[in-house]
């Protein structure tokens, strides 16, 4: 797995709390995507692959953030956050440029 230094409070590439998620804290089926190579869920994760791909910690850090990709993810219709994630990853990053 890439190895990428992560700042403390990072807690995933796309700004999901891991802290607050049933799928890591109740069904123990994940562990977080700074912490596996591949997703409980399926082949690969659009997000961490790009993240990792660009070396940054988590999309706040990326010169792109916010970027379509992140945003239809935090929009989802279904399982979306209402933009949450992107309010993480500016946080955890420091990056409110666009926001």
């Amino acid at each position: 797995m890439l190895e990428l230094q992560t700042k403390n409070e990072v807690e995933s590439r796309c700004g999901i709390e891991c802290s607050k998620c049933h799928f890591k804290q109740e069904e123990k089926i994940c562990q977080g995507c700074l912490n596996i190579t591949q997703p409980f869920w399926g082949e690969v994760c659009p997000i961490k692959k790009c993240s990792e791909d660009k070396m940054v910690s988590c999309c706040g850090e990326c010169s792109d953030f916010p970027c379509d990709l992140l945003k239809s993810f935090a929009y989802d219709k279904e399982q979306g956050d209402g933009g949450e994630r992107i309010e993480n990853c500016a946080r955890w990053c420091g990056n409110r440029k666009k926001l």
